[in-house]
Parts: C-alpha cells; sequence; structure tokens
C-alpha cells in the first residue's frame, strides 16, 4: 500500500484560502442543531463540502493512499465548542456508510446513523480506506485535537483490552495543526480526542474514501 507507513501524515495549506471561507461562510449561514457534535451526511447538507469532497483535488490527493479509484463513503462535520465538548476514548473507526443493507460473510454488526446503514467490514475492507480529516480552524490541545499512536493501524481490528494494553506501552503524537491543513490517516489508526480545556471552535470535515469494490 503506498504511503502511510505510520498510518497518518499532517499536509499543510491543503485548502486555499478560498476554499476555507467558501466552506465557511456556508457553514456558518445554516443554524446548526445546538447540541449536534457531527453532522452526518454533510456533503447533501452543504453545497461546498459537497464540491470539495467530489473534486479532483480530493480524488487525486486519495488516490495516492489508495490501490485504485477512490469513492466517497462518508462525510462528517465535527464543531467541539464550549456547548459541545466532547471526550473521545482511544479506538478505531470500524465502520463504514453503505447505501443498501446485505448479508456477507465477515460483515457486521449493522446500525443505522441518521438514516444510512453503517457496518463493521472486514479489515481487508480498512486497508482499502483512507480518511482526510481536514481543519477549517487552527486546532491544539486547547481546543481538542486529535491524538494518534502510530502504526497501530497494523494490529488489525483490536478489542477494548488490547487497545487499553496498546496504549499503556506508548506514547501518541498530538495533532495540533493549523486551518486549512489535513490529517490523513487509515481509518481503524488508534485514536482519541481529549476535553478542550479551552473550548472554542473546532470544526473538523471527515471525509472517508474507499477504493474497494
Amino acid at each position: 500500500m503506498p504511503a502511510l507507513e505510520d498510518g497518518y501524515e499532517i499536509i499543510s495549506e491543503f485548502l486555499s484560502h478560498d476554499q476555507l471561507i467558501s466552506i465557511s461562510s456556508e457553514i456558518e449561514s445554516v443554524e446548526l442543531p445546538a447540541k449536534a457534535s457531527g453532522i452526518r451526511n454533510a456533503e447533501k447538507k452543504f453545497s461546498s463540502i459537497r464540491d470539495l469532497a467530489n473534486s479532483e483535488q480530493l480524488r487525486t490527493q486519495a488516490r495516492e493512499y489508495l490501490s485504485g479509484a477512490a469513492n466517497l463513503v462518508r462525510a462528517i462535520l465535527f464543531n467541539k465548542t464550549t456547548e459541545n465538548n466532547w471526550l473521545v476514548t482511544w479506538h478505531q473507526d470500524r465502520t463504514i456508510a453503505v447505501s443498501d443493507k446485505f448479508e456477507k460473510n465477515q460483515w457486521g454488526p449493522w446500525s443505522v446513523k441518521d438514516g444510512i446503514h453503517h457496518v463493521q467490514p472486514p479489515v481487508d475492507v480498512l486497508n482499502k480506506m483512507v480518511t482526510f480529516r481536514i481543519h477549517l480552524d487552527d486546532t491544539s490541545q486547547e481546543n481538542g485535537c486529535l491524538k494518534i499512536l502510530p502504526k497501530s493501524h497494523k494490529l488489525g481490528i483490536l478489542d477494548h483490552s488490547s487497545i487499553q494494553d496498546y496504549v499503556q506501552n506508548h506514547n501518541p503524537v498530538i495533532c495540533e495543526a493549523p486551518a486549512g491543513s489535513t490529517l490523513v490517516m487509515r481509518p481503524h489508526i488508534l485514536h482519541s480526542s481529549s476535553k478542550a480545556p479551552n473550548p472554542s471552535q473546532r470544526r473538523v470535515l471527515h471525509l472517508e474514501y474507499s477504493s474497494f469494490k
């Protein structure tokens, strides 16, 4: 699999100033639910996000990490604020969004989120995926940025006990990054997010792509 040997990397100046302004302006023009930490299906609710997610810029970049075509799987807009200042414990992103429910060996369990079917696929599928966490604001420890455990995606799918053991014996990377940058990662790399000590606006556009068919 090309690139991402450590399971992640940060790319600076991924979005232009105009792209940032366009997406931010549209988000700010919509009254978001007061207690919503994540807006699922963001590409269906914001035209600027849909245009970016389906752009040749993103698909070309995604293909750098995939063995084949880059198909958009899921788009979520996160915003950690004073009202929505949450803690996310160490975990792997194990589920993917699909258009319809089906029966297939090693696929499951199933769930429905915001009207969309989600399922946990075999690890081979996760290895053919890449996530872009695009920072729409400066992100730091002060406003609750992501923490990553490099190379942990190579361990496959871990149970709760194995995750706890690994976390206790490895040092995380604090993924501080400026607005316009992106954190690229394998979905099943171990990651977490603390509550922000000084919460402000920390908007992150989470885009997942897959080459799996």
